[in-house]
């Protein structure tokens, strides 16, 4: 059993689906605590989870064998699901070498292929190109963002209920009881605090029993020693970040474990993870009661976008995490009824057509159909004359409209219709390879199927 925090949109679904897999949720939010009939301590928990600023999955971040297990439990919620280890977790400690500087900061190289962004904020002194310095992960980034992970000069080991800081002696305050109280109270602790490490209590602090005070400034202990016992190495994580990527299914599953406990509209987390603004229009319609069964596709897109005219981007994710663009393309029809936006893109006329082998000329149009929640979606490459250059169908993980992009994760294998009419299906190697690293066996053996039935409809 590990001890867990979760907070953002999926809390309650989470919080159900934890408990369920043996794990104690502590240190609950309000609303958790009106929900569930249940005792959630104000501990110190060995593991925390917290939604993405995107709101497309979650940050498990805690000792690695706590994290690893957590994760696990995670990414069975829905096939959808992939969980990918963060190489530069939080609280991650590198000797590292300023590549360049900005206004604001420098990009710093931790390792080879791995860099961060340090605020100039957030160092003491002059920092410039070629200086050697030690850096601390402050915010990790998620492998499918642009961001590099957000660096710190100051070393820290961070916590809920307290956080040790290396080089600072006096007390930081930064709860609602006062600084006088809050260092007596840490003196009759009995957890034993490294030589030159400070302690800040944190605002969770503030309701804390001194039996949970002290098991947070014992756990912060033991992370400061595993840092301390690590810098001379080059690199040192006390912690462990995995991160989940949620698609469709799985927000769907996350509606169903949330309806257990509180009124739950069909496509909640879908609806909130499309737009901050949708959150407010969701928790109301729920608060109105009798919530909709099935997901309103025309009232969300009708409200939040996109609309015939916008421009969309497609979000292409790859199974290891990373996200590409392959452009913006103006929406050019959208039947709410069946779901579907139709999107077309300029082509820019140079070098082939993945797959097809077909020359990209000035003025051709990429016409893509998607259809939220489908396995797959087809783009029809044509001349500027109208002729046929042939269609590319991506096999993916279920399709989400988003108000500015459309989002998915692939799944490698394709199928191709060329302009004779040939069908093939390609990349089954590549499939194969990501079974197993980043794909499980059932999304696996899920886009085979698909790819399947889609070229056996195509020939």
């Amino acid at each position: 059993m590990t001890t867990v925090r979760v907070r953002g949109i999926y809390a309650t679904a989470l919080t159900a689906a934890l408990r369920g897999a043996g794990h104690e949720v502590v240190a609950a939010s309000p609303p958790i605590r009106e929900r569930f009939d249940a005792d959630f301590p104000d501990a110190e928990p060995a593991v925390r989870i917290a939604t993405t600023d995107d709101r497309q999955g979650v940050a498990v971040t805690g000792p690695p064998a706590d994290a690893e297990a957590v994760a696990a439990d995670l990414a069975t919620l829905g096939i959808d699901a992939i969980a990918w280890a963060d190489d530069a977790p939080a609280d991650a400690v590198f000797d590292a070498e300023v590549e360049r500087t900005g206004n604001g900061g420098a990009v710093v190289s931790l390792a080879e292929g791995l860099t961060g962004y340090l605020p100039f904020s957030h160092v003491e002194g002059r920092v410039s190109a070629g200086d050697a310095l030690a850096v601390q992960v402050r915010d990790p980034s998620p492998p499918w963002d642009d961001d590099r992970p957000l660096l710190g000069g100051e070393i820290r080991a961070s916590g809920t209920l307290a956080t040790l800081v290396r080089g600072v002696d006096a007390l930081v305050d930064r709860t609602p009881r006062g600084a006088d109280e809050l260092a007596g109270m840490t003196e009759m602790l009995s957890a034993d605090v490294p030589e030159g490490w400070g302690v800040r209590w944190e605002r969770d602090a503030a309701d804390a029993s001194m039996d949970a005070l002290d098991d947070a400034l014992a756990a912060a202990a033991d992370r400061a020693r595993a840092i301390e016992a690590g810098l001379d190495d080059g690199r040192t994580a006390p912690l462990a970040t995995h991160w989940i990527w949620f698609g469709r299914e799985t927000r769907l599953a996350c509606d169903e474990a949330r309806r257990d406990h509180a009124p739950t509209m069909a496509g909640h987390h879908r609806v909130k993870a499309a737009a901050s603004a949708a959150s407010d229009a969701v928790d109301l319609v729920e608060n109105i009661g009798d919530p909709p069964r099935s997901f309103p596709f025309g009232a969300v897109v009708e409200t939040f976008g996109p609309r015939e005219g916008d421009a969309v981007e497609i979000g292409h994710g790859k199974p290891d995490g990373r996200r590409i663009s392959l452009g913006r393309g103006e929406v050019t029809d959208l039947d709410a009824e069946s779901e579907t936006v139709t999107v077309e893109r300029e082509m820019g006329g140079r070098g082939t057509y993945d797959g097809l082998g077909v020359p990209q000329a000035a003025g051709d149009v990429a016409t893509t159909k998607f259809r939220e929640g489908r396995w797959w979606y087809p783009t029809t490459y044509r001349d500027a004359e109208g002729s046929l250059k042939g269609t590319y169908v991506n096999v993916c993980t279920p399709v989400e409209i988003f108000p500015d992009a459309v989002r998915y994760v692939d799944l490698h294998v394709d199928v191709l219709r060329h302009a004779d009419g040939t069908v093939e299906v390609v990349d089954e190697d590549e499939l194969a390879d990501a079974e197993g690293e980043y794909l499980s066996a059932a999304l696996a053996e899920k886009a085979r199927e698909v790819a399947e039935r889609v070229a056996s409809g195509l020939s």
